[in-house]
């Protein structure tokens, strides 16, 4: 058995469309770019990726807590936290076909990631890609305006008409209702310093910039999480989430060897320190998580903007000070995106068939175990005995369609780790086979051993 290396992109979509992971959104449409919707199974698979995020982050994480806060915010929160005057992408037009591209991302496709734009000016960027002929990805010409700044953050408008004190925005990431509930959520549970406050939710972005997939969107998913400490103990804790968000990765099933640390060239305004964890996707390197030392500067303004003290008491002390944060945030759409790269495979068998396949770790896969009787005639009313029994333990289905090896097929392709058949044996000795996903080899167990040999099996 070998792996098919001819995997692209495409054949990832594709896969995901058929096997109800990821749909285009809007699809009956036509659709609407850069946006995806997730099927019954990707939506397992997600739900599966922000609890085991819960648990390592809000449960797990020393004297940390979890937050939901409102998509739509004060106007204000935009202007302390600096979105409004800098949150931007350095856009041109191509003069000949109209399209609009990012200018930082035009260099770093055309140079293969051997240019880093982070570290060029708007008129450095401008200027390498009219000497190196850089032409549009839509019609291929070189003939671009120059760059212009345009805020990512999408407008829309309370009340019924339509008028700029009106205007709110959908927020371009979750971090800032940690920020602006700091003093509540310290008061209300006595915490002392340091602390952590985590959330999952939807951020919004008025992307341009086609986004291989589900990588970048126009909506997405962040899990985010807010270390708040004093000045002094900023880097330790820094490092310490390095290393965290790695081992968080890897536990997922992502492989260390596809990971790796990248430092930022060029500090956002409010950094003192930040790196990202980047994952080796099939289209090359690229970011799934970043941790950033954001120093006192968030809610310093937040306070200077609000006009509320946002100080922490130390009881002890008596000392009071504006505590750092160390930010550990999650793209969890990109993380998705990861794990489909490293698990789909098509594999070609021992007879020349092939067989497509997702190898995920048990703990994350979206469906955990099938319940197929060999025939349904004979064999349905025990099997459907068996599902029942584990579904409420497990996320389980039940397949009685098409001959057993189609089923298995199935199975494999979204990535179910272990299939029970029920047939003549389980009905007069009271065993099942079950079958490994990525072995393919099966096994004889007694049906009151059934819960026993799963949940070892995803406990290891």
């Amino acid at each position: 058995m070998s792996k098919n290396s001819k995997i692209n992109m495409e054949k990832l979509v594709n896969h995901c469309k058929n096997m109800g992971i990821i749909f285009p959104g809007s699809e009956i449409y036509g659709g609407l770019a850069n946006s995806w919707d997730y099927g019954p199974i990707g939506c397992e698979l997600k739900l599966n990726v922000k609890n085991a995020w819960w648990k390592k982050f809000v449960w797990e994480s020393e004297n940390s807590q979890g937050i939901d806060s409102a998509i739509l915010m004060n106007p204000k929160v935009w202007e302390a936290s600096g979105h409004l005057a800098s949150f931007t992408d350095p856009l041109m037009d191509c003069k000949e076909c109209k399209t609009r591209h990012r200018a930082d991302k035009l260099i770093e496709e055309f140079t293969k990631n051997q240019v880093n734009a982070d570290k060029m000016s708007n008129k450095e960027m401008e200027t390498f890609i009219l000497t190196n002929n850089i032409p549009c990805p839509k019609c291929g010409k070189c003939n671009f305006t120059p760059i212009r700044q345009f805020n990512l953050m999408f407008e829309t408008n309370r009340g019924v008409t339509k008028e700029s004190a009106n205007t709110i925005y959908l927020r371009p990431e979750t971090a800032q209702g940690e920020f602006v509930n700091f003093i509540n959520v310290q008061r209300s549970l006595r915490l002392k310093v340091p602390f952590g406050i985590g959330q999952i939710g939807k951020a919004f972005r008025n992307e341009i910039t086609p986004g291989n997939f589900t990588f970048r969107t126009i909506e997405f998913e962040q899990m985010e999480h807010q270390w708040f400490c004093k000045k002094g103990t900023d880097e330790k804790y820094y490092d310490f989430y390095k290393q965290y968000s790695m081992e968080f990765l890897t536990s997922l099933g992502l492989p260390k060897e596809k990971l790796r640390f990248k430092d930022h060239d060029k500090l956002a305004h409010y950094a003192k320190n930040a790196c990202d964890v980047q994952y080796e996707f099939m289209m090359g390197w690229d970011e799934i998580n970043g941790i950033h030392n954001r120093t006192d500067f968030d809610l310093s303004r937040h306070q200077q903007f609000s006009g509320k003290n946002l100080e922490y008491l130390d009881q002890v002390t008596g000392e009071k000070y504006i505590p750092y944060i160390i930010e550990a945030s999650y793209g969890l759409d990109r993380i998705i995106l990861a794990l489909l790269d490293n698990a789909f495979e098509i594999e070609i068998l021992e007879d020349g068939s092939e067989r497509e396949v997702l190898h995920f770790k048990p703990s994350i896969a979206p469906i955990k175990v099938a319940v197929l009787p060999l025939i349904k005639k004979l064999h349905g009313d025990v099997a459907k005995k068996i599902y029942n029994e584990l579904k409420s333990k497990f996320r389980a289905i039940y397949d009685d369609t098409g001959s057993i090896g189609k089923r298995y097929r199935r199975e494999d392709a979204i990535g179910t780790p272990f299939c029970i058949t029920i047939d003549d044996e389980t009905i007069n000795q009271n065993t099942v086979t079950i079958r490994d996903r990525d072995s393919m080899k099966q096994e004889k167990v007694k049906v009151d051993d059934i819960f026993n040999y799963l949940n070892n099996k995803f406990q290891g």
